[in-house]
C-alpha cells in the first residue's frame, strides 16, 4: 500500500466517525424548528469535512451541535428578513416551538420557558450530552451551564407544579390558553 493513501484513508475513517452523527444533527435541527432539518445536518457535515482538524476527536457531538445550532439560527434570521417584506407579519416574533411528542403537560410547561432554558434542558435530556459537552456546544463555561441548567430545572418544576395546582383547583382548566 503506498504511503500517500494512508493519510487519506485515515482522514476518511476520521470523517466516517464524525458522519455517524448525521442523524443526531437532523433530529436536533428538527426539534429546534428548522424549516429544512436535513439541509442543516448536511451543511453541518460539509463544514465538519472542511474543518475536520477542528472537530474534537474524543466527542464530536458538542462541536457538531454548536455548528447545527448556528446554522438553525442563521436560517431563522434569513427567514425573518424575508418575512419583513410581507405586510402584516411580525418578524420579531419568536419562532414557534416545535412539537416534541412529550407528555402534554410537560410540553406546555416547556413552551412557557425561554428559549435559553429549553435549550439547556433539551441538550441534557434529549441530546444526551453531559453538562460539560452541552456547555461546549453553547460556547459557555461548564460552571455557567450548570447554573443555567439548575435555574431552567427550577423554572420547569415551578411551571409543572403551578399547572398541577390549577388543574386540581379547577379540573376544567387545561392551561392551553396560556
Amino acid at each position: 500500500m503506498p504511503r500517500e493513501t494512508e493519510p487519506r484513508s485515515a482522514v476518511e475513517a476520521r470523517f466516517a466517525e464524525v458522519f455517524a452523527h448525521l442523524g443526531l444533527l437532523s433530529a436536533y435541527a428538527r426539534r429546534r424548528g428548522a424549516r429544512d432539518p436535513d439541509a442543516i445536518a448536511a451543511e453541518a457535515m460539509a463544514i465538519a469535512w472542511r474543518r475536520l482538524a477542528d472537530v474534537p476527536r474524543d466527542d464530536p457531538r458538542p462541536w457538531l451541535i454548536a455548528t447545527a445550532r448556528n446554522l438553525v439560527l442563521a436560517d431563522r434570521r434569513r427567514h425573518a428578513a424575508t418575512l419583513q417584506d410581507l405586510e402584516g407579519v411580525d418578524p420579531a416574533a419568536p419562532p414557534e416551538v416545535p412539537t416534541l411528542e412529550l407528555d402534554h403537560e410537560l410540553e406546555i410547561a416547556l413552551a412557557t420557558l425561554s428559549e435559553t432554558d429549553r435549550e439547556a434542558l433539551l441538550l441534557i435530556a434529549w441530546e444526551d450530552l453531559t453538562p460539560s459537552a452541552a456547555a461546549a456546544s453553547l460556547g459557555i463555561s461548564p460552571a455557567a451551564f450548570r447554573v443555567r441548567l439548575h435555574r431552567a430545572r427550577r423554572r420547569l418544576l415551578y411551571e409543572l407544579e403551578t399547572r398541577r395546582q390549577r388543574t386540581q383547583l379547577n379540573p376544567a382548566w387545561s392551561g392551553n390558553d396560556l
